[in-house]
């Protein structure tokens, strides 16, 4: 159900050694591949949060108000993040049975046809994710205010964890415009 083409998995081989992202995806690409480890260290550091705060649950009788929520933040903002790492490695889950039966030179044209279907419909996440925001950070006043949790130690997590979500939908359009262009520019070397 889920395979990458021969060729893609050609490009993905010759990649190996300095990145792992496609090399369609050009800079921006290994910028958001070397960016991953930052995003895998926060789901380490969350899984620490979480020991410590059974130890101190359960040994000291002494929960803190804040390892839930913030552990819940930093694997929010990591899966939020992991939409754009699989973007710029190709990695992404999708159904391949007609793409993979089509011969070489239709799966480049259906490459610039789904990057640029997938800039479209990420352009209008994005936008989704500013109105989301617009109420997130603003007040009816027009005063910045955060949203909070709610919770006993009200953390602004939810303003931050949406802002983080019209980043990466931003970045994750810009990356598709250049997964397009640079398809676009593979299918024409291959062409002429």
């Amino acid at each position: 159900m889920t395979s990458q083409s021969d060729e893609s998995a050609q490009h993905g081989a010759e990649s190996v050694s300095k990145s792992r992202a496609l090399p369609e995806a050009g800079r921006l690409g290994r910028i958001v591949d070397k960016g991953g480890w930052l995003f895998a260290a926060g789901i380490v550091v969350a899984a620490i949060i979480l020991l410590i705060e059974v130890f101190l649950r359960y040994v000291f009788n002494s929960p803190t108000s804040w390892a839930h929520e913030t552990t819940t933040f930093l694997c929010g903002i990591a899966f939020l993040y992991g939409g754009l790492f699989c973007a710029a490695r190709n990695t992404h889950v999708r159904v391949v049975l007609i793409y993979d039966a089509l011969p070489a030179r239709l799966r480049r044209i259906f490459d610039v046809v789904i990057s640029a279907a997938s800039a479209v419909a990420a352009l209008f996440f994005a936008y989704a994710a500013w109105l989301m925001v617009q109420k997130a950070v603003y007040a009816p006043s027009g005063d910045i205010r955060l949203e909070r949790s709610g919770s006993a130690w009200n953390p602004p997590y939810p303003a931050f964890t949406k802002i983080f979500l019209l980043a990466m939908l931003i970045l994750l359009t810009a990356q598709f415009i250049v997964l397009t262009f640079n398809h676009f520019r593979r299918l024409r070397a291959k062409a002429g």
